[in-house]
């Protein structure tokens, strides 16, 4: 049985059902209590679970991160919500030096299963310094888990995977679709396993591969090619560390081309890994070469034009797959 959720309230559950589970679950961050949350994704849940379960933190991110951190190697399995990843800079130190190494550096005797999560992404005009995509940034980094949700059927598995994983999860959202609606199933069990990408929309003609609140740019992008004749398969990452690359490969192999399209800013992003691993792994069975889109080499301004000269759209995504059709 499924039934319609918002997007805030996929993550609620899936939450709310672990630490039902297993006491040993928590959540601690910025207005996670007393306010249900800046996203209201946390609304209701400090009236059941109290507040030695659901703890409002001071604005000290490093602070709470590390706090988290400790609690993971004691026992414990804490969700540190970050109000958005452009905060977690400040606490950057305790996820990649510390949550990330320790299981390494201990020889083993530690496990962290922490889950960092909140929103990444642009979420309008915000600005500069409140509008980037973190997800190449820690996907970098071994000892980490990075996964990019984009339905609420996604959101409610794969944070559910996330709670139960061994390992430091980082669960990057994006504040623009809290509010999507989608069909979760009912089940306490519904997980999706971390690393597998899912096929959105199949297709013979070329393979659009994403992430997050792009892989909705590429679905629409996908009804325009079918005016035109072309029928798309888009792909969504879903996991950006580890990475499904037997998904996309297989799927080149089938279409014989591909577009990668990220929010993120070009250099040393997931388009780039993608496309060197496609064309690596898959050379034989393209007909032309992988082409990417992604947001402009540069912050991201404040005016309303600016930001959509920025991002990619579907107009974009559309040039490209006709770059590749070589139409």
């Amino acid at each position: 049985m499924a039934r319609e959720l918002q997007f805030r309230e996929a993550i609620r559950e899936g939450m709310s059902e672990e630490m039902r589970r297993d006491s040993r679950v928590f959540i601690m961050g910025e207005e996670v209590a007393e306010y249900n949350g800046a996203y209201k994704v946390t609304e209701g849940m400090l009236a059941e679970f109290g507040e030695k379960r659901v703890i409002d933190t001071p604005i000290a991110e490093l602070g709470f991160a590390g706090i988290g951190v400790g609690a993971a190697m004691m026992g414990l399995r804490p969700i540190v919500e970050f109000m958005t990843f452009n905060f977690s800079l400040v606490a950057i130190d305790q996820v990649i030096n510390n949550a990330a190494k320790m299981h390494q550096m201990s020889g083993g005797q530690y496990h962290i299963p922490i889950v960092f999560r909140g929103p990444s992404q642009t979420a309008g005009q915000l600005a500069a310094t409140h509008s980037q995509s973190f997800e190449p940034w820690y996907a970098n980094t071994p000892g980490l888990k990075v996964v990019s949700v984009s339905t609420p059927r996604d959101a409610k598995g794969l944070i559910k995977a996330a709670i139960r994983d061994e390992n430091p999860v980082l669960v990057m959202e994006s504040e623009q679709m809290y509010g999507l609606k989608g069909e979760v199933p009912e089940s306490d069990e519904f997980i999706i396993p971390i690393g597998m990408a899912d096929i959105k929309k199949a297709g013979t003609d070329v393979t659009i591969i994403s992430y997050g609140k792009m892989v909705h740019v590429c679905l629409n992008a996908c009804k325009e090619l079918e005016k035109m004749g072309i029928n798309a398969e888009m792909i969504d990452l879903r996991s950006l560390r580890p990475i499904d690359y037997d998904a996309l490969i297989q799927s080149v192999k089938k279409t014989n081309r591909c577009v990668v399209v990220e929010e993120a800013w070009p250099l040393c992003g997931i388009a780039t890994e993608l496309t060197y691993m496609i064309q690596r792994k898959a050379f034989d069975y393209l007909d032309a070469p992988v082409v990417r889109v992604t947001g402009a080499d540069t912050p991201l301004p404040y005016a309303p034009t600016l930001i959509e000269a920025f991002l990619p759209n579907v107009k974009r995504v559309v040039d490209a797959v006709n770059t590749v059709m070589y139409r």
